[in-house]
């Protein structure tokens, strides 16, 4: 049995935030590459003259950093041991709750697992990990962890270990996830007045192979993208 971490995080998640696109996204190892991911990525921050403390955030990127979070990019596509994940609702207008007889938690976690899905084998375990994000954070955990074992008939909770809170800053994995999920929901939502965040999302489009625009196929292994489609 092989072991993977799982660090997820989403981009504009709330029901109502006036952000017309949504992302959902994760990053995956095996368990045994936490520690050469965490140096990696420490290389990168003491390379560019950044303090141990710093934290790569898609928020953060500029044009003085962007040659930084290039380097960020660049490392994840040249390591073969890490995987990313992402699904994309272009526009929230189109869901309808109300159709489905759902709350946007309960499509919340549905989605989660449609992300998740193609990630899982049967044969293998993940810890799955979130960025804390409000005082609800750990119902919400607890929730999607019933979610997912129910969804993936793990009644056992063998496959899916543990689902928990993390804080991002502490971890490189997910600080990686942030990047490339928030340049994903940057190309949804259109946007494009950050000469730097569209260098990255250039570089990420350039080392992928895609436009980021749509769906890649369903067994792409390293930069997985799902355009959701609705209805549900």
């Amino acid at each position: 049995m092989l072991i993977y971490n799982v660090y997820c995080d989403e981009s504009c998640h709330l029901e109502n935030d006036g952000q017309k696109a949504m992302v959902f996204g994760a990053v995956w190892s095996l368990i045994d590459k936490k520690q050469e991911i965490s140096q990696r990525v420490k290389d990168i921050r003491e390379r560019h003259g950044m303090s141990p403390g710093f934290e790569f955030k898609w928020t953060k990127i500029s044009s003085s950093k962007v040659q930084m979070y290039l380097d960020l990019v660049d490392y994840f596509f040249d390591d073969d041991d890490i995987n990313f994940r992402c699904l994309v609702i272009p526009d929230k207008q189109v869901i309808n709750h109300k159709k489905f007889n759902q709350t946007h938690d309960d499509w919340y976690y549905k989605q989660y697992f449609n992300m998740l899905k193609i990630i899982l084998r049967p044969s293998d375990q993940y810890n799955i990990y979130l960025d804390i994000k409000d005082t609800r954070s750990n119902a919400k955990v607890q929730k999607l962890h019933d979610v997912l074992c129910n969804n993936a008939y793990d009644f056992s909770r063998q496959v899916i270990h543990k689902v928990q809170q993390i804080r991002s800053h502490e971890v490189a994995q997910s600080q990686i996830a942030d990047v490339l999920i928030g340049a994903m929901a940057y190309k949804a939502r259109e946007l494009d007045a950050n000469e730097g965040k569209r260098a990255v999302i250039n570089r990420i489009a350039e080392r992928s192979g895609y436009s980021l625009s749509r769906s890649t196929l369903y067994k792409e292994e390293k930069f997985n993208i799902l355009y959701w489609q609705g209805e549900h």
